[in-house]
């Protein structure tokens, strides 16, 4: 198989083929364009194709490593982890409400949050990030807010040192993005001291868009002009990288994080 196909249904069968050919013990059928079924639960291919349309060239070695990745991690999420391993691992990450189309939200563990996203949590494991679910929450004895709460100090630790790149505009705006590529760049937002680290450099409350996860773009709230050139590129960001989550920007102030999505 030379190249993965552009065409979208055509994708997904592709798609459906080499899973077949890998795993050839599980149920596999296509349920529409972009929307596999493995064994019972519904798999949106939109994230793993905007991965290949940005590396064409290694299509179907993106797909096969995804694919591997993603049954690996659903024999690991079936293996019961104690508490006391899993925690300093459980990690936060920003979802668009509409990861809820495909998965039961009764059955993930998350916590409401602003723009029309949620947070949910996995565990970081070595190669993978596992999600943790309402029923591995429950056997753990923790509820959402536990999670929410150790995800966060987890995050302040992940990387403390963190990088910041400060980017001055000639019309007297500021931006400072983090790009650590690590999967975690957009769950950044969630840090506890984020306005107390960018304020200074962001002349008080700022903006911070996330496009999608590896993307952290925080900018000052004017002047007018020079916001609205980069939520241009914050739009075409949300169209085209795999795992969007909202092209609304977040306001940082002193009391927290509020949505601009009407």
């Amino acid at each position: 198989m030379s190249a993965m196909p552009h065409e979208p249904e055509a994708f997904g069968e592709t798609v459906v083929t080499i899973l077949k050919r890998h795993f050839p013990e599980r149920a596999v059928q296509l349920a529409g364009p972009m929307d596999v079924v493995i064994d019972g639960r519904h798999l949106s291919l939109e994230n793993l194709y905007r991965m290949v349309l940005r590396d064409p060239d290694n299509g179907v070695e993106i797909v096969e490593t995804y694919l591997e990745k993603l049954i690996e991690g659903d024999t690991v999420s079936g293996t019961p982890l104690p508490f006391a391993i899993a925690r300093p691992r459980i990690m936060p990450r920003i979802q668009p409400e509409s990861i809820f189309k495909h998965l039961d939200r009764e059955q993930v563990a998350h916590v409401p949050f602003v723009n029309g996203t949620v947070v949910v949590f996995v565990i970081d494991l070595p190669q993978m990030t596992v999600s943790i679910t309402t029923e591995q929450m429950m056997r753990w004895g923790v509820d959402a807010d536990d999670l929410e709460r150790i995800a966060r100090e987890n995050l302040g630790r992940y990387a403390p040192d963190l990088s910041i790149q400060i980017i001055d505009s000639k019309d007297g705006g500021r931006a400072a993005i983090v790009s650590r590529q690590d999967g975690y760049d957009a769950a950044r937002l969630l840090l506890t001291r984020l306005y107390d680290k960018l304020a200074p450099e962001l002349k008080g409350d700022f903006y911070v868009a996330t496009p999608a996860r590896d993307t952290f773009l925080a900018m000052t709230c004017d002047p007018g002009d020079f916001v609205e050139r980069l939520r241009h590129r914050i739009d075409a960001d949300y169209k085209r990288l795999p795992y969007p989550i909202t092209n609304s920007l977040f306001v940082v102030t002193r009391d927290g994080v509020a949505g601009t999505a009407a």
